[in-house]
């Protein structure tokens, strides 16, 4: 029974961990259609920010501990948003409409410039910003289980997320114009929706939700070179598994993923860096776009 309930959450708070990296690749490719790859340098810049930040505050006396929870969220959205709007509005606003292949060679490109930028920015020395995963301390689980009460608290904030995604999506008026320009991008232009608006819009928020997936994961990891490169792959295969552009499906993905990966471990850790792909393999050999992904018209 206890290992079981050990499966159980080490699966969900790595799902949730999966579901929060995802979350901005797929908003970003629902809308624009773009395989953004630099998705995992979003990830890292957030990291880096925010392990920086969080050193400082706690290298001094700066008052409560506690305020560093908020520096966290607030290093993704600033460096999310700076970065995000930049490369939208310096860059990829030009090649809207471009083949998705082009877009994903010009993003791919762009991981490589970033994680290049983020060496010269932070060095290639270790960051570690471990204080608020300790201060929240453990919580005993069933019989000799013992889980970070911070890691068990990522699992509340991505279901936050995802009923935030799918409360905006539809549930507000812009939500509404978002979803118009999924279904028919020509339409919604010809109705006056301003399509290049709503394309820097979504980027900028899949950029703050890749920062933000990698501040929140900060403390609980070594900040180093080349986590967005590994990151970037784990997302590509959540979303993949799960339906692209599907909230929903990339939280089917990102379960799904993390219970099986979490089951690998702790019954046969020997095949646990197999698992995900081969899920991925699995899903896409019985229904090729994905969980919750549905089959688009080919236009002609």
């Amino acid at each position: 029974m206890s290992n079981f309930l050990a499966i159980l959450i080490d699966g969900a708070i790595y799902a949730s961990w999966l579901f929060l990296v995802a979350a901005g690749l797929t908003v970003i490719y629902g809308v624009m259609r773009v395989l953004n790859m630099a998705h995992g340098s979003f990830y890292a810049i957030g990291a880096y920010s925010a392990a920086s930040l969080v050193g400082w505050y706690f290298s001094g006396e700066r008052g409560d501990p506690y305020w560093a929870y908020l520096l966290l969220p607030a290093c993704a959205l600033v460096a999310g948003a700076i970065v995000g709007i930049a490369i939208e509005q310096g860059l990829l606003r030009f090649l809207h409409g471009r083949d998705e292949i082009l877009m994903v060679i010009v993003t791919y490109a762009l991981l490589l410039i970033l994680e290049d930028a983020t060496k010269l920015i932070w060095g290639v020395d270790p960051y570690f910003a471990y204080q608020p995963y300790r201060l929240l301390g453990q919580t005993a689980v069933g019989e000799g289980l013992r889980f970070a009460n911070y890691d068990l608290a990522l699992i509340a904030v991505s279901i936050l997320i995802g009923l935030g995604a799918w409360f905006a999506l539809n549930r507000t008026n812009k939500g509404r114009l978002l979803r118009a320009v999924i279904h028919d991008r020509e339409i919604a232009v010809a109705m006056g929706v301003n399509v290049n608006a709503m394309f820097a819009a979504t980027f900028a928020i899949g950029a703050v939700l890749g920062a933000l997936a990698g501040a929140l994961t900060a403390p609980a990891i070594s900040v180093t070179p080349g986590i967005g490169v590994e990151v970037i792959v784990l997302a590509f295969a959540v979303v993949v598994v799960g339906g692209l552009g599907s909230i929903g499906g990339a939280a089917a993905g990102a379960v799904l993923v993390g219970l099986s990966r979490s089951f690998a471990v702790h019954v046969a850790p020997e095949v646990e860096l197999f698992v995900i792909y081969g899920v991925m393999f699995l899903v896409l050999a019985i229904r090729p776009q994905g969980l919750f992904g549905q089959t688009l018209a080919r236009r002609i």
